[in-house]
């Protein structure tokens, strides 16, 4: 599908084709769809994320939590998304050593319990040592630094979805 295909869709058709490019979070699209048509890829992701940046805080969060730890339970349940789980095996997270998973795992939980949500970043280009490095190198962050730093990656990691969608 092409953007002009994309752009003259009905609002819940519009929607359902690019639910996926923002983690189980169905009102980006949604809400984006006003600011048609799109000329580009980067037209499209700025009215997403612009779409992020207005909503509100419990929103923001929401949008934060909907995405797995890396490596986490829904990995091993086989429960991530089609996209999260190419991107965890792009970086090599399918690849772990029991140790490597143990300390992800601990670095998850030391997340979680300070931030109150789960570490997101985008690991297209990065691999699992790098990702790991970032964990606790963002474990040092305040509490306002790292939810903007999520919504900054969340932003990436859509962009890299819809570049993937559109071939681009």
């Amino acid at each position: 599908m092409t953007l002009n295909e994309l752009s003259a869709l009905p609002q819940s058709e519009f929607s359902r084709e690019l639910e996926a490019i923002f983690e189980h979070s169905p009102w980006i699209p949604e809400r984006a769809w006003a600011a048609r048509p799109f000329a580009d890829v980067d037209t499209l992701h700025q009215a997403m994320v612009r779409v992020v940046q207005q909503a509100a805080p419990a929103e923001q969060l929401a949008l934060i939590t909907a995405h797995p730890e890396l490596a986490g339970k829904e990995a091993a349940a086989g429960t991530l998304t089609h996209a999260s789980t190419g991107e965890q095996r792009g970086a090599g997270l399918d690849q772990c050593s029991a140790e490597e998973l143990q300390r992800l795992s601990a670095l998850n939980t030391r997340y979680r319990e300070r931030f109150g949500f789960p570490f997101v970043i985008a690991v297209k280009g990065r691999n699992r040592y790098q990702i790991m490095d970032a964990i606790e190198e963002r474990l040092h962050n305040d509490q306002d630094t790292e939810f903007t730093t999520c919504l900054d990656q969340i932003g990436q990691i859509a962009r890299f979805r819809l570049d993937a969608r559109f071939a681009a």
